[in-house]
């Protein structure tokens, strides 16, 4: 547990150069075929906002919104999603650092509990799992 709270991060490296990494993370038509989402629209600025509709296994379709408070190209994108009951955005960094042909990826997050932090760092595995099948294939 950190100082302001519970918090995670999650380091793979994939088998992608960092360019295909990032488009896969701020290019809307590559975003959502490997994070399970439709109707997604993604203005990758800062303060720009995005939106998607996530289908979770067993067909359940979760609206979700939120904005963009940094974004260095192909390196580090911060990214706040909304939560309802919550003044400020939850906010989820992806930093990426060229290994060669490759690309480290880290996700990271703080929350409130244990609890929120848990299913957020499953989640997030779960975002990496398709990007890692996505980039196999792309």
């Amino acid at each position: 547990m950190s100082a302001n709270g519970y918090d995670y991060a999650i380091t793979r490296t994939l088998d992608a150069p960092v360019e295909k990494v990032w488009a896969a993370w701020t290019d809307a038509d590559k975003y959502g075929p490997w994070a399970s989402a439709e109707d997604v629209v993604l203005d990758v600025r800062p303060g720009g906002a995005w939106s998607a509709v996530m289908v979770i296994p067993g067909g359940a379709r979760i609206p979700l919104t939120g904005s963009y408070a940094e974004v260095v190209p192909n390196d580090r994108l911060v990214m706040g999603m909304d939560v309802p009951g919550r003044d400020e955005p939850v906010l989820m960094t992806l930093d990426l650092t060229p290994d060669g042909d490759r690309t480290k990826v880290t996700l990271s997050q703080t929350f409130d509990t244990a609890e929120d932090r848990d299913q957020s760092e499953q989640g997030s595995n779960m975002l990496l799992d398709g990007l890692t099948r996505f980039l196999a294939t792309a």
